[in-house]
């Protein structure tokens, strides 16, 4: 449902401030807390601290004494296994006030390589601004800024008028199995107004942002098979077509000598935003020496409108492993980025038609697993509008829109079930948070600002009336 919405009220921002910055530091032991739970939803780890992850979520919405319930729910995934623990709340509202879903997700990232982290990643560890820690910002800093934007709202408004539903994920990091089955099952509890998505990030910690396409994605496991059996690459070496050689050949075409995705039938959608220079995206991206960008197009167009490819694996005998042997078959697999307006399935289809046309050599071509996600195009709307206002007001810089590069498959099920809702994209995040990383950390100013904004969003629509 859309609400006329008036410019965000001044009369509101300083009270928010102020109130923010005095629960802040017990914000920040939250955060602290959460950090310390490994839940991870993959199968090698401790399904445990997923439970004690849930119930400690539980815990902080239970405290607020806000909502008319709060509970640990599941869903099955297309298996039939029971997926991940995730908290449901929701605190119904008057019949004529918007109804807003927080979303965020409390599993985390494993931590990896922990002899690469500068501290230990399950204590949360204050270094300057930054709270460091697996999860601080991905996304337990988005569990935070709901939390204590519902206290701002509670501690400031005359009367709560708005509708809330909180719905914190427990398998995000794991492909969110479960989560369209989640979505069917408690819709009644989840329908809303306005769907709020903090697990994005910001342009800068100087400059806030709105996240308003998603790319989308496929990926393609193939194999080339030349011979029924391997030889010695001496003996039938020169006239022999290997499945290396093969391989190698047809994976060069997916990119032109640019290095533009070469594969036609893929789209591309105009993006606006900001953009970075060619020596930005060199540090950001860790570029070596003498290393150039490859496309032609500006760095923001290419990585939130263009189409991208990349393999991102091999089967093939490892260098410690080789010896002089022609390989009768390989492997590869290849993820294929689409522009937000691609629909996956054409996407998957153009990609396996650009292979099968491109294999060398009359080498056999065999087409195996496949997964795809879609993309995102943020509608505009009284929320979109009133979000940007809000976040100019909290951070040095005016917000900005922007785009990702990668995917995040469930907001386009979010706009599918619920068509009407506007979605709103936000986050915690900055470039130097590190999620997934080794050291991941929350740029605390950052996080601040965050709780501020979605308050005087939460306020100024508790104000408002269909």
């Amino acid at each position: 449902m859309s609400f006329q919405s008036a410019h965000l009220s001044d009369a509101l921002v300083e009270p928010t401030k102020h109130f923010v910055d005095s629960i802040f530091p017990a914000a920040l032991g939250t955060l602290g807390q959460l950090v310390k739970i490994p839940g991870i939803a993959w199968d090698s780890f401790d399904a445990q601290e997923l439970e004690r992850s849930a119930s400690a979520v539980k815990a902080e919405l239970d405290a607020l004494d806000f909502f008319d319930f709060v509970e640990i729910r599941r869903a099955p995934k297309p298996s039939g296994e029971m997926g991940a623990p995730a908290v449901i709340a929701r605190r119904a509202g008057k019949a004529n006030a918007p109804h807003v879903l927080l979303y965020a997700h409390h599993d985390v990232q494993p931590p990896g390589d922990e002899g690469l982290w500068n501290t230990k990643p399950f204590e949360a560890t204050l270094v300057g601004e930054r709270l460091f820690g697996r999860g601080a910002s991905d996304d337990k800093a988005g569990i935070i800024t709901h939390l204590y934007s519902l206290k701002a709202l509670v501690a400031l408004a005359e009367e709560v008028n708005i509708g809330v539903s909180v719905f914190i994920e427990g398998e995000e990091e794991a492909g969110s199995e479960s989560f369209q089955n989640f979505l069917h099952e408690n819709k009644a509890d989840l329908e809303a107004d306005l769907i709020v998505v903090a697990d994005s990030g910001n342009w800068s910690t100087e400059t806030p942002a709105l996240t308003t396409s998603l790319r989308g994605m496929v990926s393609q496991v193939l194999t080339v098979r030349t011979l029924d059996h391997a030889l010695h690459s001496g003996m039938f070496g020169g006239p022999l077509p290997d499945a290396m050689t093969a391989m190698i050949k047809l994976l060069s075409t997916l990119n032109d000598a640019e290095g533009s995705v070469a594969i036609k039938g893929l789209k591309s959608v105009a993006v606006a935003g900001p953009d970075f220079s060619d020596d930005e995206f060199r540090a950001l991206a860790g570029l070596m020496p003498g290393v150039e960008r490859i496309g032609t197009k500006s760095l923001t167009q290419q990585i939130w409108g263009e189409p991208a490819v990349t393999v991102i694996g091999i089967d093939a005998p490892t260098v410690a492993l080789s010896s002089n042997t022609a390989q009768p078959s390989v492997s590869a697999k290849i993820s294929l980025r689409l522009a937000p307006n691609q629909d996956p399935a054409e996407g998957l289809r153009v990609l396996q038609d650009h292979l099968r046309e491109h294999v060398p050599f009359g080498a056999e071509l065999i087409l195996g697993a496949t997964e795809s996600g879609p993309g995102y195009l943020a509608k505009e709307g009284w929320a979109a509008n009133l979000a940007r206002e809000a976040f100019s007001a909290c951070w040095p810089n005016k917000s900005v829109d922007i785009g990702i590069g990668g995917s995040i498959p469930f907001i386009a099920q979010f706009a599918e079930l619920f068509p009407a809702a506007e979605i709103v994209v936000t986050g915690v995040e900055d470039p130097d948070s590190r999620a997934h990383s080794p050291n991941e950390s929350q740029h605390l100013p950052t996080l601040g600002r965050a709780i501020t904004a979605q308050a005087l969003i939460l306020l100024h629509g508790n104000q408002l009336v269909r």
